[in-house]
């Protein structure tokens, strides 16, 4: 038993995921890598736009100097008295101007003291911007625009002098930095709208395929016969299947029985005929009769037994509940009539609604069999317990039947024999043994379980069936 319960939690934990488990994992990867790619390309882009805003501003400020500067007629530039920013006069600003020439170099204030020999001439009319570059200064971008700007003096030529504007990258850094938390901020916030939208859609598609499971659960517990709500094109064929299938598993167990049937009265007819020669015929001596006929006899339970072994339907997955209460009572009272010397009194503790999950044939067998035992062997009660069992959330309730009486019971070496699998009509141990083959098959055939102990109510025999949820 415990090995088969492990097998049980092993198969539990190797269950797929379900369909919306699937739809729902798949969208939300797919939705995580869509909106991060989306993330990436516009923080990429956002942080281009800051850098080329930045290399305006830096050469907006390079033109700038570039048009406030004059040169003297002794050729000496003359930079502006006003700088185009603020910052350029606050020391450590984090806003530098350099001036470069070729024996001429001037810094702003907010440069003074700072290291700049990583700066070199350009040619005029050449550019360059860069960054960002490790300094003593931190990070810095910097833009460099090479002129030549023309002396007021006859013969002079024009002087070369390169303009570097460079900023640390703290305030770059600073703004992508914000803009990347909002970004997250809101396509975190996205994600969540859609991925609650999606389960909300995966919700309402699924809804047909979880009608079809509930009507399926239905069938099975017999309130229905066939699948009869109204599903979508993409499942009407499927549903059309399964209540043919339906349909042809009934109808087949139906052939099966009426063969059996038919093959049973075939067989027994000529078995009674040559009963009834051999017992009438006066040709034979009596000693030569009697072990043919004891044959026959064999033969006609042997028949009988098997034949009811074929029968058996057992566990069905669309079986209709039968309610027992109404077949415990015709039974009972059947009973009573046969063994009316007896005056036995049969009472009955069946809970309301407590119903066999199978053919009828297999209730009035089981029932029917340990009732007259029962009957037979009480020596004036006996007791019909039957119960329904706890039921899982799809599944069709189990059955608990016990009957008990007051006559000698078992003794308990003897019940192992009793419940010997295999045990053929020939072999039964008298009394409490016939029909109890057939009752096992019956038992074995719904995957339930016979149990042979004394009754602590009346003393005698307690029969029990347990038959599982299914």
């Amino acid at each position: 038993m415990p090995s088969l319960a492990a097998k049980t939690n092993d198969a539990a934990e190797r269950r797929p995921f379900s369909l919306a488990a699937r739809a729902a994992l798949t969208t939300g990867l797919v939705l995580a890598a869509f909106l991060g790619a989306i993330g990436w390309t516009l923080s990429r882009t956002y942080a281009a736009s800051e850098r080329n805003k930045l290399q305006d501003h830096l050469h907006d400020n390079v033109i700038s100097y570039i048009t406030g500067t004059d040169v003297r007629r002794d050729g000496k530039p003359l930079m502006p008295d006003t700088p185009p920013d603020p910052m350029f006069s606050r020391p450590g600003s984090g806003l530098y101007a350099v001036v470069l020439g070729d024996n001429f170099q001037w810094e702003s204030s907010s440069a003074l003291g700072r290291d700049f020999s990583f700066l070199h001439q350009l040619e005029p009319g050449q550019s360059q911007f860069v960054g960002p570059v490790d300094t003593e200064l931190g990070r810095l971008y910097y833009y460099s625009f090479g002129v030549a700007l023309d002396v007021d003096s006859p013969g002079r030529a024009p002087v070369r002098l390169t303009f570097t504007v460079a900023q640390t990258e703290d305030e770059l850094e600073g703004n992508n930095a914000v803009y990347r938390r909002s970004l997250v901020g809101w396509l975190a916030t996205l994600g969540v709208m859609l991925i609650v939208l999606q389960l909300m859609l995966l919700y309402w598609s699924l809804t047909p395929l979880r009608k079809v499971s509930s009507d399926m659960s239905r069938v099975e517990r017999g309130d229905t016969d066939h699948l009869d709500s109204q599903y979508p094109v993409e499942l009407t064929g499927l549903t059309e299947r399964i209540n043919a299938f339906i349909d042809s598993e009934r109808e087949q167990r139906g052939r099966y029985r009426n063969t059996l049937a038919d093959l049973a009265h075939s067989l027994k007819t000529p078995l009674a005929v040559i009963r009834s020669q051999l017992e009438s015929s006066g040709d034979i001596p009596v000693t030569a009769r009697l072990p043919v006929l004891d044959q026959v006899r064999r033969m006609d339970e042997l028949v009988a037994y098997q034949l009811a072994r074929a029968a058996t339907s057992g566990g069905q997955t669309f079986a209709s509940a039968v309610p027992i209460a109404g077949h415990a009572e015709d039974l009972v009272q059947s009973l009573e009539k046969v063994y009316a010397a007896k005056n036995v009194l049969c009472e009955f503790d069946i809970e309301d609604g407590a119903a066999f999950y199978g053919e009828q044939g297999d209730l009035l067998e089981l029932m029917g069999n340990l009732l007259e035992n029962a009957f037979k062997w009480a020596g004036h009660h006996v007791l019909l317990v039957v119960k329904a069992l706890p039921q899982g959330a799809r599944q069709r309730p189990g059955l608990l039947m016990s009957v008990e009486d007051d006559g000698p019971g078992i003794d308990e070496d003897k019940i192992e024999k009793v419940l010997q699998r295999g045990v053929r009509g020939d072999e039964r141990v008298q009394g409490h043994g016939i029909g109890l083959s057939i009752v096992q098959d019956i038992v074995r055939a719904y995957k339930g379980e016979l149990t042979v102990d004394r009754s602590a109510e009346f003393g005698g025999a307690r029969f029990s069936v347990v038959l599982p949820a299914n």
